[in-house]
């Protein structure tokens, strides 16, 4: 019989969580690296987080992966922050220790480079100016990796300038806000666009952005993955400008948890991306 303390259980914390394919990545890797575990949705409303965080040891959980929207406050709920968390102020994964306390951990700003490499394997943070389309929480792991990396400016637009200016406020003066309707003009001489709206999502109004003034050789990357293919995807990649979906930062920031969790560095293979998006056709 298996000896209780070799099966480790992790899990996403979120509202809603049912839409989420983290359980899909995380099951595959389980079977395919034959560790004996789970990863399981908890749908946690808003307001119940702390509780929600205080069960993790009690329940015999590894830890916790956090989505919307409850990564802020998670960050101010857990024992100690590793600097990339401290920095960006928002948790996606949470490791309980041995010894019952909780660390937080940020890994979306790690996503989002390892996915741009994929899609363009010799592309350089330091390569020229980046323009970020939105301010949320997928902004700020976007922009605070971005000049990480070496960027020489951040061109940051967001529907309320106010919260941009907000934003930029954080990471100092490469991070230049310009207004919504100069988002055409602010792709002049860039050599990346990112959009972290919701526009272009299924269901939400799809981003309306003239791309006459991009560099044809700048990389497009839009983080929304449903549908794998965005119309800004579609029409960059119908001008020729290399493209990255929102799917590869979704399956590289859970490598990093995987790894703190159940001890292994898992690896995107073919048929893991190819059983992902199967799932959003």
């Amino acid at each position: 019989m298996m000896e209780p303390k070799q099966f480790k259980a992790a899990g996403l914390i979120g509202w809603p969580v049912f839409q989420s394919r983290s359980p899909r990545l995380h099951g595959y890797w389980l079977e395919r690296y034959g560790i004996p575990g789970t990863y399981v949705p908890m749908p946690v409303k808003p307001g119940d987080v702390a509780e929600a965080l205080r069960g993790l040891r009690a329940l015999g959980f590894a830890g916790c992966n956090v989505t919307l929207p409850h990564k802020e406050e998670a960050a101010r709920l857990v024992d100690r922050l590793d600097p990339v968390a401290k920095r960006m102020g928002a948790v996606n994964l949470v490791v309980v220790e041995a010894d019952g306390t909780l660390s937080g951990y940020n890994t979306d700003g790690y996503g989002f480079i390892e996915s741009l490499r994929d899609g363009k394997a010799d592309w350089r943070g330091d390569a020229g100016p980046a323009v970020v389309l939105g301010a949320g929480g997928g902004a700020r792991s976007v922009v605070a990796s971005l000049l990480d990396e070496g960027a020489p400016e951040v061109r940051l637009l967001n529907r309320t300038r106010a919260r941009a200016e907000e934003l930029a406020a954080q990471f100092g003066a490469k991070v230049r806000v310009l207004d919504w309707h100069d988002r055409a003009a602010a792709l002049d001489g860039a050599a990346l666009l990112v959009n972290t709206t919701t526009q272009g999502m299924v269901g939400q109004p799809v981003l309306e952005l003239d791309l006459a003034a991009l560099p044809p050789d700048a990389l497009v990357s839009d983080i929304v993955y449903n549908p794998l293919v965005t119309r800004l995807l579609a029409d960059a990649a119908a001008r020729g400008n290399p493209t990255v979906g929102g799917l590869g930062m979704l399956m590289h920031q859970a490598r990093p948890s995987f790894k703190a969790w159940f001890g292994v560095l898992p690896e995107i293979t073919a048929e893991l991306r190819a059983s992902i998006e199967a799932t959003i056709r």
